[in-house]
């Protein structure tokens, strides 16, 4: 087990992890760190359990509002997704668009100087 020492309001400590864990202590020693430096600027030096408690219940406070908020989001997605779904109208238009007509007009002109062609080398 990995020993780090992390910074929690002003104040070192060695704390063991498991292998590979150190970034997330680290992480989570940086958010206590947060809470626990304005406590220290506004109160002063305090005794190390209660800056830890006090640092701790803040983030806990912090964590349950992000919790609830999870919460409610949750249930309107499940809201939102037990909605009916809305079948779609088929649309069909009946125009034919100008151009493609004159490109089959331009086909059939062709297959017909192309069949007229074929008659009068048929008849020759």
């Amino acid at each position: 087990m990995p020993d780090l020492e992390i910074n929690i309001g002003g104040r070192s400590f060695t704390v063991s992890c498991q292998s590979g864990e150190e970034h997330f202590l680290n992480a989570a020693a940086q958010m206590l760190d947060v809470e626990a430096q304005p406590l220290v600027a506004q109160l002063g030096r305090l005794p190390e359990a209660r800056m830890l408690l006090m640092a701790g219940l803040m983030l806990a406070d912090k964590t349950a509002a992000v919790e609830d908020e999870n919460r409610q989001l949750k249930a309107k997605l499940a809201a939102i997704e037990a909605r009916p779904a809305v079948e779609r109208e088929k649309l069909e238009v009946p125009v034919v668009p100008p151009a493609l007509l004159e490109t089959l007009a331009e086909l059939a002109a062709r297959a017909e100087a192309v069949a007229a062609s074929v008659e009068e080398r048929i008849a020759h």
